[in-house]
């Protein structure tokens, strides 16, 4: 009688924990799927299906194209960068870049169609503006001002109004640059303004130039500055260069441009390119070139900046 009575006990504890069990299951499936059906109603709310998501992915990034960049890198050696599809390319020939007697110039129908000219400060000394522009030199890029890289306060060249004057009296266009080292959009505008009024009273038909550099042998207060960042420097002196009546450009090197400046905010702005080589290797459009640091110019000291311009400003 006891055996039986035993074994009725174990049937009753099994089937007491195949019940508990079962009850446990269904309340968790029922959670779970309640749960999967909030987060489907959420996802449905926005978007509909995978192909949705792909494509709300997309619009956070730029389009390529299947062509690529080729640098050199001293640490990775290669370093191949899709290119940007709605930034527009070098819209001039490469192979009709020619160079005589050391200088630059573009040829189309047998004829020079580019402009020379030097870029200057207050390091050239004082610069004989006949002479310059009896040697064949048709524009002047003065340097107005800059900020320093360490106490983040604006200055003035020293000789950018007599060089302005000089070169204008002499016969040569002339725009200016403002060497920056802005990091914030509030000191760019701070720069654009500087210039403006520092601009009254001359005669200036070339471009005022955003000239934003990094500093590579000294720590600067420049040395974290973002791709967004900076990008926003260039539109808020831009802009503020144009509101005023000026046009504006960008100055910078093919390495900097590439991997500071977030370049499809920057396609209403021209952009002159620094870069010291035969002929120039950056992919993207540019209206003025910088090709040597090493030039020698009839009237001016020592060595001096060249450069060619594809368009004439003066028009």
């Amino acid at each position: 009688m006891k055996k039986i009575i035993k074994n009725i006990i174990i049937i009753a504890e099994f089937v007491i924990i195949v019940f508990l069990s079962t009850v446990v299951f269904l309340l968790y499936k029922k959670s779970s799927d309640k749960a999967v059906e909030t987060v489907g109603s959420a996802v449905d709310g926005e978007i509909s299906d995978y192909s949705d998501i792909e494509d709300k992915v997309s619009d956070n990034y730029y389009k390529l194209s299947g062509k690529k960049i080729l640098l050199e890198d001293g640490t990775y050696g290669e370093i191949w960068i899709p290119v940007l599809e709605n930034v527009p390319a070098f819209s001039k020939n490469k192979q009709q870049i020619k160079t005589r007697n050391g200088r630059k110039y573009y040829i189309e129908n047998s004829k020079i169609t580019s402009i020379l000219g030097v870029d200057v400060s207050v390091h050239q000394d004082k610069i004989d503006w006949e002479k310059v522009k009896e040697s064949g030199v048709d524009f002047a890029m003065i340097r107005l001002g800059y900020r320093g890289y360490g106490s983040g306060e604006a200055g003035l060249d020293e000789n950018y109004a007599e060089n302005i004057s000089g070169a204008r009296a002499a016969g040569l266009d002339a725009g200016v640059y403002f060497f920056s080292q802005a990091i914030t959009a509030e000191e760019a505008v701070e720069e654009a303004n500087l210039v403006i009024k520092s601009l009254d009273g001359l005669d200036v038909n070339y471009p005022v130039v955003f000239d934003w550099e990094i500093i590579t042998d000294d720590s600067a207060r420049t040395d974290n500055v973002s791709v967004d960042t900076l990008t926003d420097c260039c539109v808020a002196f831009c802009e503020t260069i144009k509101n005023a009546g000026y046009t504006p450009m960008i100055y910078q090197n093919k390495r900097t441009s590439i991997f500071k400046l977030d370049l499809n905010r920057l396609n209403d702005y021209d952009f002159w390119l620094a870069e010291y080589n035969d002929e120039p290797s950056y992919y993207y459009d540019f209206a003025m070139w910088q090709y040597t640091s090493s030039g020698r110019v009839p009237g001016i000291k020592g060595k001096v900046d060249l450069n060619i311009s594809f368009k004439d400003y003066s028009d």
